[in-house]
């Protein structure tokens, strides 16, 4: 079984992840409450293997990877969501590609 990182650095990232989401007043929200309240619930006891805290452990990391998926995939999809008609310029640029443009003295170009 790979490692699993420690509780506390979990605890962490789903607090700043609900700080991401929820913004100044993340402290306030059930969500806050819920997540502390699960932390504490299932501290390291003085017993040699405990499988709820390993359980426990486990659902708080993939809790944690579906707030961090979640907020990756609209930052993703605001960026290249459709805004409507775009230009030949629009496009290729959005991908990193320039036009080739016409070489100059022909007369037909403005």
């Amino acid at each position: 079984m790979a490692s699993l990182s420690s509780p506390l650095r979990v605890c962490r990232e789903l607090l700043k992840e609900l700080r991401t989401i929820q913004g100044p007043s993340y402290k306030q929200s059930l969500a806050y409450n819920y997540v502390l309240d699960q932390f504490r619930k299932n501290k390291v006891t003085g017993e040699r293997y405990c499988r709820a805290q390993q359980e426990a452990h486990h659902a708080s990391l993939t809790y944690l990877c579906l707030l961090a998926s979640t907020r990756n995939h609209l930052a993703l999809y605001n960026l290249y969501h459709g805004k409507g008609e775009r230009s030949p310029e629009e496009v290729a640029s959005l991908v990193g590609l320039r036009l080739p443009t016409q070489p100059g003295g022909k007369g037909w170009e403005k």
